[in-house]
């Protein structure tokens, strides 16, 4: 009984973390690099407005 009880305990503990590994390598994956574009655009954008505020002002 004490076998099939820690190798149950192990085999949770494995499940949980392939879970969690999983997730993270998702985000880095999928996530990370959609936010980095949408930040990318959202400055480019600040960046045009400025510059086009800048031409009619001078």
């Amino acid at each position: 009984m004490k076998h099939f009880t820690s190798g149950l305990i192990v085999g949770v503990i494995g499940t949980v973390t392939a879970g969690l590994a999983a997730l993270m390598t998702f985000k880095k994956a999928v996530v990370d690099p959609i936010e980095d574009e949408e930040s990318k655009f959202e400055e480019n954008r600040r960046k045009a407005l400025r510059k086009s505020r800048a031409a009619h002002h001078g």
